[in-house]
């Protein structure tokens, strides 16, 4: 379980850097032992990581540090140094972009005090470093004069643009507050620059740079020397940061879905002519992404399938130990809706103009104007509904995905007896993908329900996008009448779309999201589709459900009453769309 909790947090918080960079290749040291006991640091670290990368060159500043280290800088007061200065260069201009960010900073600096408090205290670095902390959480710390001077020094870095500014601090900060002497023992920073690859092959750089970066980093500079300086900068490209999103970028983001949640089974042009007809208003720069899950479909056996699959075997077993109240679920639940397809097959007969004579008024022929001489029979139809079931697969459901993935299972098996056709989906969302993982399709044979197990959670929810592109699939099919049934937390949550440039810049997430997924609901039931909402989540959350689902919604505090509840909804929904 350990090794499993490590492999999850590791991926939250890699997901994290590569959103925060866009460089979905970018390798990092994470800080996954802090997270247990100071979750703000470790995630706000990811970001800073990420940030950094996104606007700067981390291989050229890392080699920096490698080269200031062997010719024997002090490592902690040269890190410390280093972190504040990347912290003030990278990450408000990343707060300008997500305002969010801000909160998650003041948590860790807040959590970094508390922590480090005594330490940092006993050292004027550290004294430096607290009074960096304070005035980010509160904004008007006042210190001495001496370390204002400094603050002023590092908060000019804000305005930084050039990997070479924060060396240039970061290494100006060294010498004048770590070692004084540094700078008449080894040179200036140009000394620093000047260590060779060659100086570098025999020394323990490895926890700064690894060994790829480390020869990109040599290669950098090698083409650095060659390169005219009155040769014009290509149009399209410029500083570290300035191209935010490029066709390279978006084939990596790609790669990246398709690498952590499987191939999808869709061909480009189907998959183009999908995001054009569905991802439209406040959902204009979404892209959609069907798959049958990284296990169906793995490009490569990595850490997610890993742990996909340890995922799904923990689902299996969370079935095995309670697999009486699923049972009992899936007949009971399979029994009312039979019976009410039963109902709908009795035929029903009214008198009319034409069909079958009634013997017993003949005599009105020639002696009333009535027609109504025969009986006509009716039947409504058992075979003209169709269901799709769609769950939140969003990281907000990984402590209860067994019992979301076991609902599922429940309505899938049940409306498999009863041959209703049915899809099964799940949904979540990264970067600008929303990706709708498939279970199984509308005819596929009891054997698919099983596959519900390999349900996982993961990353954010756009649930309006989602419900649309559920909806899209549920609208061409040849039933008359259609029922979506949403297994949902009632927090639709998608920040990671919050980026520059963008024709929506605003944060999904709060009531701006719970409008959307409203509003695509209402929608929806314009159109004939009969939505549930099922509630899968906490307490506080349930009246943004009840205010996205309305009536049709349904709360489920056992999961031995679920055939109960959801069962009397579906009913009604059979017997009442004659």
């Amino acid at each position: 379980m350990e090794e499993e909790y490590r492999y999850e947090l590791e991926n939250r918080m890699r997901n994290l850097l590569w959103t925060v960079s866009g460089d979905y290749e970018l390798e990092a040291n994470l800080d996954v032992d802090s997270f247990r006991h100071y979750p703000s640091i470790s995630l706000y670290d990811a970001v800073r990581q990420g940030a950094f990368a996104r606007f700067f060159s981390t291989d050229e500043f890392g080699l920096y540090l490698v080269k200031k280290l062997y010719l024997r800088a002090d490592e902690a007061s040269l890190m410390l140094l280093a972190q504040l200065c990347v912290d003030q260069a990278a990450c408000e201009k990343t707060a300008e972009e997500r305002p969010g960010l801000r909160s998650l900073r003041r948590r860790a600096y807040a959590d970094i005090l508390e922590r480090d408090f005594d330490r940092l205290a006993a050292h004027p670095l550290g004294r430096l470093k607290i009074a960096v902390l304070r005035d980010g959480i509160d904004g008007n710390y006042t210190a001495g004069k001496q370390i204002t001077e400094q603050m002023k020094e590092l908060f000019a870095l804000r305005g930084a643009t050039e990997t070479m500014e924060v060396i240039r601090q970061t290494d100006r900060f060294y010498n004048r507050l770590a070692d004084p002497a540094f700078e008449t023992e080894h040179g200036g920073l140009e000394s620093v620059l000047a260590v060779s690859a060659e100086d570098l092959r025999a020394f323990d750089w490895q926890d700064f740079l690894d060994e790829a970066a480390l020869e990109a980093a040599m290669e950098l500079e090698e083409e650095a020397a060659s390169i005219d300086p009155e040769q014009e900068t290509p149009e399209g490209c410029g500083h570290a940061g300035r191209i935010l999103v490029t066709e390279e970028a978006a084939r990596k983001m790609y790669s990246y879905i398709e690498l952590n949640f499987g191939s999808s089974y869709m061909d480009e042009r189907e998959q183009e002519r999908l995001n054009r007809r569905v991802c439209r208003g406040v959902h204009g720069d979404c892209r959609l992404y069907f798959t049958d899950g990284i296990i169906e479909h793995a490009v490569r056996e990595n850490n997610t399938y890993v742990l996909a699959c340890r995922t799904r075997d923990q689902n299996e077993r969370f079935y095995s130990q309670h697999r009486r109240v699923p049972r009992h679920n899936i007949e009971q639940l399979g029994q009312l809706l039979r019976r009410s397809l039963q109902a709908r097959d009795e035929e029903d007969r009214m008198e009319a103009a034409y069909g079958a004579v009634i013997p017993r008024k003949l005599w009105k022929v020639g002696r009333t104007d009535d027609p109504r001489l025969f009986t006509r029979t009716f039947k409504k139809p058992n075979s003209d509904f169709v269901v799709d079931v769609l769950m939140d697969g969003s990281g907000s459901q990984r402590s209860r995905q067994s019992m979301v993935a076991l609902q599922g299972y429940i309505l899938s098996a049940a409306l498999t007896k009863v041959r209703i056709p049915h899809r099964v989906l799940s949904f979540c969302s990264f970067w600008n993908y929303t990706v709708m993982r498939r279970f199984r399709e509308y005819d596929d044979g009891p054997e698919a329900d099983w596959r519900i197990f390999q349900f996982t959670s993961s990353s954010s929810n756009r649930d309006g996008l989602a419900l649309r592109a559920a909806a899209d699939g549920l609208l061409q099919r040849p039933e008359e009448n259609r029922i979506l049934i949403v297994l949902s937390d009632g927090r639709p949550n998608d920040v990671v779309v919050n980026r520059p440039n963008v024709k929506n810049p605003s944060v999904y997430t709060g009531e701006y999201a719970v409008k959307d997924t409203a509003a695509e609901v209402r929608r929806l039931r314009a159109q004939g589709i009969a939505v549930l909402g099922v509630f899968v989540g906490e307490e506080r959350d349930l009246m943004a459900e009840r205010r996205i689902f309305g009536k049709d919604f349904a709360y489920i505090r056992d999961v031995s009453t679920f055939a109960h509840v959801v069962g009397r909804y579906l009913k009604k929904q059979l017997d009442d769309r004659d």
